[in-house]
C-alpha cells in the first residue's frame, strides 16, 4: 500500500466480511499447521495468535519441516473474575490442549499456549460452553478491561460492575465468531451486518482500559489508552478521574515511537463512565492513524492533536464537559499476599504465581491444588494485574480445609520474601514470535543473583518493582519497573531505571544491549550505595533519579506527568 493510503492490515479488515476472512476454510486445510497471513490477522480478533515452538525451529528447518506451529488462545474476562466451575473448565482445557499449564497474564486474564490448529474449534467451543469468550481478547478492538481486583476494598463491587459494563458495551458484535467456532447458522449475506461502534475496519490498533482504586495502582492505570481512577469518600464511589493517552509499546530505532503515561483530563460521575469510554473509543476510531500501524495507538492521536482538542471533542460528543479532577494518591502497584478477612467475615487468599504460570512442578503441584480448591470453593477466582491469583469469598468454615489442601500439594500461602514479590515477565521464548530474548524462563535466575546484592546490603526485604519483556512491545509493562528490561537479542537486554514504585513515572534507559555480567556489575554497586545513601523511606527508583543514574526525558516528561500529581510514596 502507498504511504498515503490505509495499511495492508486495514485492507484485510475491510475485505474480511466482519472478521470472517477465509478462517473457516483455513482451519480445515490438512496440509499445514498454520493459516495464511490474512487469517492470522483476523484470528487475533477471535482471541487467537499463531505461534510456533522456537526451541525447535532450527532442527525442523534442518529436516525441511515447517515450524512446530501452535496457537495461543486468550480469554476475555473483565476484571479477571471467574467462577470455580469456569476455573475447572479452563483447567481441563489446559490438560487436553494447552500442554498442562495455564498462564495468567498482566491484563487479568488466562492464556492457553500450544493449541494445535486441529483443536482450536474444540478449545474455543468449550471456553464458550463455560460462559466465557475469546472474542475481543486480541485484535484492533478494546481488549480485556482491567480493574482493581481486591474484594476487601469498599468500592470493589462498584468498580468491577463498571468494568463488566464497559467490556460488554465495547465488545464486537459480528456474528462471524459464532459461525466459525460455535457452529451457528451462517448469515446469508454479511453485507447486511453492522458493527455499530467499530464499523467494518474496527479500530486502527488495539485499545486498553483500566480502572484503579487508590491508593493501589495495581492496574498501572497510566499505562493505558484510557484509565478511570476511582474517587471514594466514606466508602461510597463518587466518580472517576479520567486519564488518557498511555501505552507501553515502542520500536527499537524508530524515534517516533515511545512509551507514554496517560494524563488526567477531568472527572466524571459513576453513571457517565461507560459513555465516556464509548465516546473516547469512537474518537480514536475516527481520528487514529490508519496508514502507519506504528503510529496508530491512541497515545499518538492524543500527542498529535493535543489534550485540549480531546477535551473539546469529548465534550461535544457527550453534550457536557468533564468536571475538574479530584485529588488522589497512589502508594503502590503490587498485590497484598496471604489471607485477608473481608468486612463480611469471608476470607480472601492472594497466592503468588511466578510469572503467572499455573502448572505442576517438582516444587509444588499448583495446578492440581487449585483444581481441588475449585471443587469445594463456593466463591470465585480473581486474576490480578500482577499475574497472581486471589481465591475470594471463602467462608470461615472452609478456610482450614483450603489451608490443608494447599499444604498437601506444596503450595505456599504467603508471599516470597524477595524481589519476586513485585516482578512481572512476559512469555517470550519459546512461543512468542516477537521475542528477541528470554523473559519468563530467565527472570527468576536473574532475580536470584540480584537478590544476593540486596542481602549483602542488608536490604533483604526491600520492595523493588522489576519488569522484564522479551522485546520492546512492553507486555510486562517494563517501562514502569524501577528496574526494567527489554530484550535486544539472545542473552542481551536494555536496562532501564528510575520508574516510580506507584506507577506514576516512567523509567529511562541506563544501559543498552548488555548481558548478565554487565547487568550485575552495574546493579551491585548501585544497590550497595542505595543502602548507604538513601533518604528515609526513599524508594529505589526515586534514589536512582536523585543520584543521577538516569534523567527523565525532557520532551515527553510533561506528557507523562498526570494533571493531578500523585503524592510521593511514604
Amino acid at each position: 500500500m502507498g504511504t498515503d493510503g490505509p495499511s495492508e492490515v486495514e485492507e484485510i479488515k475491510r475485505t474480511s466480511r466482519f472478521l470472517r476472512g477465509s478462517i473457516a476454510a483455513s482451519l480445515l486445510d490438512p496440509l499445514t499447521g498454520t493459516v495464511p497471513e490474512g487469517d492470522q490477522q483476523l484470528l487475533k480478533f477471535h482471541g487467537v495468535y499463531r505461534q510456533d515452538d522456537r526451541d525447535l525451529r532450527a532442527e525442523r528447518q534442518r529436516q525441511k519441516l515447517e515450524p512446530a506451529h501452535g496457537f495461543m488462545v486468550r480469554v476475555r474476562m473483565a476484571g479477571g473474575v471467574v467462577t470455580p466451575e469456569q476455573w475447572l473448565a479452563l483447567d481441563r482445557l489446559a490438560e487436553a490442549y494447552g500442554g498442562g499449564s495455564l498462564r495468567l497474564t498482566t491484563r487479568q486474564t488466562v492464556q492457553l499456549h500450544g493449541v494445535l490448529k486441529w483443536r482450536l474449534r474444540e478449545t474455543i467451543h468449550d471456553i464458550n460452553a463455560s460462559l466465557l469468550t475469546t472474542l475481543g481478547a486480541c485484535g484492533d478492538v478494546n481488549r480485556n478491561v482491567m480493574v482493581h481486583p481486591n474484594p476487601h476494598a469498599s468500592a470493589h463491587a462498584q468498580v468491577y460492575a463498571l468494568a463488566a459494563q464497559i467490556s460488554e458495551r465495547l465488545a464486537p458484535r459480528t456474528t462471524a465468531y459464532h459461525e466459525i467456532w460455535l457452529g451457528e447458522e451462517k448469515v446469508a449475506d454479511s453485507r447486511g451486518e453492522v458493527e455499530p461502534l467499530y464499523g467494518e475496519t474496527y479500530l486502527p490498533r488495539k485499545f486498553k482500559i483500566a480502572v484503579a482504586v487508590p491508593p493501589s495502582n495495581d492496574v498501572d492505570v497510566f499505562a493505558h489508552d484510557l484509565g478511570f481512577i476511582a474517587c471514594v469518600a466514606d466508602g461510597e464511589l463518587q466518580g472517576f478521574n479520567v486519564a488518557v493517552g498511555g501505552g507501553m509499546g515502542m520500536t527499537y530505532g524508530d524515534l517516533r515511537t515511545l512509551p507514554r503515561l496517560g494524563q488526567v483530563i477531568g472527572f466524571c460521575g459513576p453513571r457517565d463512565a461507560v459513555a465516556v469510554a464509548e465516546t473516547v473509543v469512537g474518537i480514536q476510531r475516527e481520528y487514529g492513524n490508519r496508514r502507519d500501524r506504528k503510529q496508530a495507538r491512541f497515545k499518538y492521536t492524543v500527542a498529535d492533536r493535543g489534550l485540549e482538542w480531546l477535551r473539546q471533542e469529548l465534550a461535544s460528543r457527550l453534550g457536557r464537559e468533564l468536571g475538574e479532577p479530584r485529588p488522589f494518591r497512589f502508594t503502590r502497584t503490587g498485590d497484598r499476599y496471604g489471607w485477608i478477612e473481608g468486612a463480611d467475615g469471608r476470607w480472601h487468599l492472594t497466592l503468588y504465581i511466578e510469572s503467572g504460570r499455573v502448572q505442576d512442578t517438582e516444587g509444588g503441584a499448583l495446578r492440581t491444588a487449585l483444581r481441588e480448591v475449585a471443587r469445594l470453593h463456593p466463591g470465585d477466582f480473581r486474576m490480578t494485574p500482577n499475574q497472581n491469583l486471589i481465591v475470594s469469598g471463602i467462608p470461615p468454615q472452609d478456610k482450614p480445609g483450603i489451608e490443608t489442601l494447599l499444604r498437601r500439594f506444596g503450595v505456599s500461602e504467603g508471599a516470597p520474601g524477595d524481589l519476586r514479590r513485585n516482578a512481572l515477565s512476559c512469555v517470550a521464548f519459546p512461543t512468542c514470535g516477537l521475542a528477541m530474548s528470554e523473559a519468563e524462563r530467565y527472570l527468576p535466575h536473574l532475580l536470584e543473583k540480584v537478590q544476593a546484592f540486596l542481602d549483602e546490603a542488608g536490604l533483604a526485604d526491600e520492595e523493588i518493582s522489576v519488569r522484564m519483556s522479551g522485546c520492546p512491545n512492553g507486555c510486562a509493562r517494563p517501562y514502569l519497573g524501577e528496574i526494567g528490561f527489554t530484550g535486544k537479542g539472545p542473552g542481551k537486554y536494555n536496562l532501564y531505571l528510575g520508574a516510580g514504585f506507584a506507577g506514576e513515572r516512567l523509567n529511562a534507559l541506563y544501559l543498552e544491549n548488555v548481558g548478565e555480567s554487565e547487568i550485575l556489575s552495574a546493579l551491585r554497586p548501585m544497590i550497595l550505595r542505595f543502602a548507604k545513601d538513601r533518604l528515609p523511606g526513599e524508594r529505589f527508583g526515586d534514589f536512582t533519579l536523585r543520584q543521577g543514574y538516569v534523567q527523565p526525558s525532557g520532551s515527553s516528561q510533561d506528557f507523562h506527568r498526570p494533571a493531578v500529581s500523585p503524592a510521593p510514596p511514604d
